[in-house]
């Protein structure tokens, strides 16, 4: 996916007090240098917590890691 089909993900920096959307293709490069430039690679800025966690019990939920 490029341009206008690849949908865009929340993400969120406390620390720097940025909140932002950015192409899902391009998540985990953008996260990982935005980390590495302003917090010495420490995972500070990251998905949008609400949105992580929903993606959380949905895998889990998929993996039937919520079955009883």
């Amino acid at each position: 996916m490029t341009g206008d089909d690849d949908p865009t993900v929340p993400i969120v920096c406390e620390e720097c007090d940025t909140r932002t959307r950015v192409p899902l293709s391009e998540l985990a490069g953008l996260l990982d240098r935005h980390n590495e430039t302003r917090h010495d690679g420490a995972e500070v800025a990251g998905v949008e917590p609400e949105l992580a966690d929903r993606i959380a019990d949905l895998a889990a939920e998929e993996m039937g890691l919520l079955d009883e």
